[in-house]
């Protein structure tokens, strides 16, 4: 639809998650809550604390589900176009973390704190629920104290999964966000059951496993500035992943745990769940291919004929200058300028000639796994070097030879 609006106005809609370095990237903002066959949000906050302990109840399940399973979420938003948007100019890092707010944070907390791990007390506990209520106010349906730098973040009745690609279909998110929620009720409702078979009220197995599960989910939950080198550090700490490229990112796909959510709870066969790998694997491949023997053929073909051309004519204008009798300091600066470029092409040469051997290399391992790696390991990287010296012969070779836009005016910069 966008794209079709977009050329009805004579414009173009650029989806790519990150097509400028140094700009900010575009991605996806998912907002996700789960509703009854009633239409109650199950994510929005009661008005009673009956109705509090069923908020809390969904609350914490989706907090552990992200918990036990943010590597098949961070798989789940892999794609070449992303990994240059992740972590980098106002997006997401490629650590999957929670953000829930000062008053949610304290409402668990008082669970933590309050509710024993041992038999609960129905009777001891009713200012517990009280106090909870009392957390939860109603101003949490309209939150916009929202941490804008977290992946992942309740907004008040839902949450927000923002760490999708703009260029994304968001349906493998979902299927993902849907299996791992759905999964972790089933195993709460298996939990609660035991403890109440061994005596406990409803009401208390319920609360025990919420303390339960809010305790051993904490690692998750953050609420500080996620684009920073410290949260880095203590996600490391937590033990939290941060696998920046897609190739490593897909193989959370074919773990015990990935399998045990999609496949066993027949959401895909492990067939069906292989050939979807498979085929993001070959996807990857593909479009580090095409980029690769693109960025080949515009260096040979356009920045290294225009780069030699200003190099001759600076040339010429340093004969002309000592032909005419000009003292040689005169000619220092075009001098120094030719100097540059001369180096800039041979490094670019040299880089081209080292990536479209690294291409031919990409082949050699057996599965498409083993395919994307190599163009991720052995090719992407040339992509920065090649960048970095035709970026710098961009600002130095005349605007009248340069074939290509530059990038001071596609950003319209003066």
């Amino acid at each position: 639809l966008m794209e079709r609006v977009s050329r009805r106005h004579k414009l173009r809609v650029l989806l790519h998650e990150k097509p400028f370095a140094g700009i900010n990237g575009s991605g996806k903002h998912n907002n996700w809550s789960m509703g009854t066959d009633t239409g109650k949000n199950l994510l929005s906050p009661g008005k009673t604390p009956k109705n509090n302990l069923l908020f809390l109840t969904f609350f914490v399940n989706v907090i552990k589900a992200v918990n036990e399973n943010a590597d098949l979420l961070r798989a789940s938003i892999a794609s070449a176009n992303n990994d240059h948007r992740l972590g980098a100019n106002e997006a997401p890092p490629a650590i999957i973390s929670v953000f829930i707010g000062s008053y949610m944070t304290d409402a668990l907390n008082e669970i933590e704190k309050r509710v024993a791990k041992d038999k609960y007390d129905e009777l001891s506990n009713a200012n517990l629920k009280l106090d909870i209520h009392n957390k939860i106010p109603d101003v949490m349906l309209d939150n916009t104290d929202r941490n804008r730098t977290s992946p992942f973040a309740f907004t008040g009745n839902k949450f927000e999964f923002r760490a999708v690609g703009s260029s994304a279909n968001c349906s493998q998110s979902m299927t993902v966000m849907n299996a791992i929620v759905g999964k972790q009720l089933l195993d709460f409702k298996a939990e609660v059951d035991k403890l109440i078979k061994d005596g406990e009220t409803k009401e208390g197995a319920i609360m025990r496993i919420l303390r339960q599960y809010y305790t051993s989910s904490k690692n998750v939950l953050f609420e500080g500035d996620g684009y920073s080198e410290a949260w880095e550090k203590e996600a490391k700490k937590r033990g939290l992943s941060n696998v920046k490229t897609t190739p490593y990112a897909l193989d959370f796909y074919t773990t015990k745990k990935a399998k045990d959510v999609l496949v066993k709870t027949g959401i895909y066969t492990e067939r069906e769940l292989d050939a979807r790998v498979d085929i993001l694997h070959h996807t990857y491949s593909l479009k580090i291919d095409t980029e690769a023997r693109i960025l080949a053929d515009l260096i040979t073909n356009q920045i290294v004929p225009s780069a030699i051309e200003y190099l001759n004519k600076l040339i010429t204008n340093v004969k002309g200058l000592k032909e005419i009798g000009v003292a040689p300091g005169a000619a220092k600066a075009q001098k120094e300028t030719a100097t540059e470029i001369a180096n800039h092409i041979n490094a670019l040469k040299d880089a081209v000639d080292k990536m479209l051997v690294a291409l031919e290399s990409t082949h050699k391992g057996k599965t498409t796994a083993d395919h994307s790696k190599a163009y991720c390991d052995k090719v992407k990287p040339y992509f920065d070097v090649i960048r970095k010296h035709a970026d710098a012969l961009e600002t130095v070779v005349d605007d009248s030879v340069w074939p290509l836009p530059k990038y001071r005016e596609m950003l319209f910069i003066r």
